[in-house]
């Protein structure tokens, strides 16, 4: 997987798997999924814990309660 934001040690970053999974989730909301989807759990899980564009995350809300 490619993403965007070289400023992130991932190797690292990977060692903690809570906040790797927020982290990735943000990309790829923010930066565009490229073909990917997101994970309705993982989402889920992470939901609260994400720092993202409030109207983003109405809508992604609005997904996951359907």
């Amino acid at each position: 997987m490619n993403m965007y934001n070289w400023s992130t040690d991932t190797k690292t970053l990977s060692k903690y798997p809570d906040k790797y999974a927020v982290w990735k989730l943000e990309q790829l909301i923010n930066l565009g999924l490229n073909g990917q989807t997101l994970d309705p759990k993982e989402l889920k899980k992470y939901f609260n814990q994400l720092q993202i564009d409030p109207q983003k995350k109405k809508y992604l809300m609005f997904l996951i309660s359907q």
